[in-house]
């Protein structure tokens, strides 16, 4: 079995900063790339940021020069650290991993359950 586990949502006023991390657990043999998503209410999922495996980043548009994704791979991890949110940054937001897992040859999609990141205006 492979999870992946989000903490580090929360509330928090406009212009604060919030760390997400997503840790991968359970028969991983490798972890190509991981990335975050969110969902608003009433909106379909969006990409936020993702990350190769060897450090490569990508971000939509309106999180550039605000949010951070890094990854520690000895942990398994992903994180997102984020600065000056904003109202519209509010969702539920989602971990994504491609995983190899022991005893397979090939990668799947692994999503963790949400966490909630609401901003005040």
């Amino acid at each position: 079995q492979v999870q992946l586990v989000e903490s580090g949502g929360g509330l928090v006023q406009a212009g604060g900063s919030l760390r997400l991390s997503c840790a991968a657990s359970g028969i991983i043999r490798r972890i190509n790339a991981m990335g975050w998503y969110r969902q608003a209410p009433g909106e379909q999922r969006e990409l936020v940021a993702t990350i190769t495996s060897s450090g490569s980043t990508n971000y939509t548009d309106s999180v550039k020069g605000r949010f951070t994704i890094s990854r520690d791979n000895a942990k398994n991890t992903v994180y997102l650290q984020m600065n000056s949110l904003k109202p519209e940054d509010t969702a539920v937001y989602y971990c994504n991993a491609q995983i190899l897992r022991i005893g397979s040859v090939t990668y799947r999609d692994y999503w963790g359950q949400g966490t909630q990141v609401t901003v005040s205006s």
